[in-house]
Parts: structure tokens; C-alpha cells; sequence
């Protein structure tokens, strides 16, 4: 069974193109429930690796775009929790989020939405970006290039004020993946010493780099 992460939460079943989508929707204080707010998307890791929307890095951006007032979104890709369908690699997945997407602006209105993302997910996030124009982007270990596992990854580019947040020891996708991506887009890529692909002990740093990001945007 899925985690809320707030006392105000709601499980959503979304259609998509390979059937149902679990989506677990956090409200932010007193925030209505229905009409115009702010919305976040948070995207997990891979799925064949365990990756879910309880993943302790994708709470932590959720819990952090609560914070900020965003309403959060949090749908498991397929095949993972109540889920359907089989993994497509981030094709389907890409299709997925952009369906949530749509589902979450009838309801809440369609100002640019925030698009969080965890390692596969930061890619399909990358990837949803080319369909949606996002207000903000926050990257987290991002999969980039040639992965462990023997995975390749063309990650698309992004906006040039995304938040872009990557472990120096990460050991399954190397910070010098995410810099060759990052440099010839001009994206600055905020490194967290001694932090590895899963950030044990570090998401409160997460944390606080992306609440101060947040705070020069407004």
C-alpha cells in the first residue's frame, strides 16, 4: 500500500496508454482540494530496481514542494504498486506522466507544473519536458549516458535554470555522465560531497538545496 506523506492525501487512478496509473496526491496545509494551485510532479527510479513512489528521495521532494505549497503528485510507473502494465523503457512512462499531467490540470488548473524526478525518473521527467513546458525542474541523481547495468541513456535537454543535484561517489550513474550533459547545456549541477547514487544520510541537504533554490526564484 502506498505512504502519504501529509494527513490531507488521496490515491488517484489515472487511464493511461497502458491502463491504470496509481497516483497518491499530498495536499499542503489548508490548501484547497479542488481549483487553482500549484502542482509538482515527482517521478520515482527505475522500476525493474526496485524504484517506487515510496522511495525515500522522492518523499523528500515531496515533502519539500509541500512545504512550498505545491500540491504533489506521486505516480507509480508500470507494472509497480496498483499499476498496470509492463515497463517500455521511458516511452510509456513519458506518455504516463504527461496523462497525470492532464488529469491534475482539469482539477487544480493549468499553470506550469513543478517536474521532480529520481534517477529514471529525472530522465523520463527530461523526457516529459519536451511535451510540457515545466515553471520549474529539479534533477536528482539524474540518468545520463551509460549507467551500471549496462544501460544507456540520451537524456534530452532541459531548461537552463533546472535544479540539477548529483552524488560525488554516485556509483551507479558517475557525476562525470551528468556534467558532460550539463556542460554544453549551461546548466550548473549542484554536487553533494560524499553522497552516493541512493544519498544515505544526505536528503536533508536535498532538501535544503532545493528549498533555497525555490527562494531566489521567488
Amino acid at each position: 500500500m502506498a505512504i502519504p506523506i501529509s494527513d490531507r492525501a488521496e490515491d488517484w487512478s489515472v487511464r493511461g496508454s497502458g491502463g491504470r496509473i496509481e497516483v497518491v496526491v499530498d495536499f499542503p496545509g489548508e490548501a484547497a482540494r479542488n481549483g487553482p494551485s500549484p502542482i509538482a510532479l515527482i517521478a520515482h527510479p527505475h522500476p525493474l530496481f526496485g524504484g517506487s513512489l515510496d522511495n525515500k528521495v522522492v518523499q523528500t521532494l515531496a515533502k519539500t514542494l509541500l512545504e512550498l505549497g505545491f500540491v504533489s503528485l506521486r505516480p507509480n510507473f508500470r507494472g509497480v504498486g496498483a499499476s498496470e502494465g509492463v515497463h517500455d523503457d521511458g516511452n510509456g512512462e513519458t506518455e504516463d506522466l504527461v496523462a497525470v499531467l492532464a488529469c491534475a490540470r482539469e482539477r487544480f488548473g493549468d499553470a506550469p507544473p513543478v517536474l521532480c524526478g529520481y534517477s529514471f525518473g529525472g530522465y523520463v521527467q527530461a523526457c516529459v519536458a519536451q511535451r510540457v513546458k515545466p515553471r520549474r525542474m529539479v534533477l536528482v541523481g539524474l540518468a545520463s549516458g551509460r549507467v551500471s547495468g549496462a544501460r544507456e541513456y540520451a537524456t534530452p535537454a532541459v531548461p537552463n535554470d533546472s535544479i540539477i543535484i548529483h552524488g560525488e561517489v554516485d556509483e551507479t550513474v558517475a557525476l562525470s555522465n551528468v556534467l558532460s550533459w550539463a556542460r554544453p547545456l549551461e546548466i550548473p549541477v549542484t554536487v553533494i560531497p560524499g553522497a552516493d547514487h541512493f544519498f544515505h544520510r544526505r536528503l536533508h541537504i536535498i532538501r535544503q538545496i532545493v528549498k533555497s533554490q525555490f527562494a531566489v526564484m521567488a
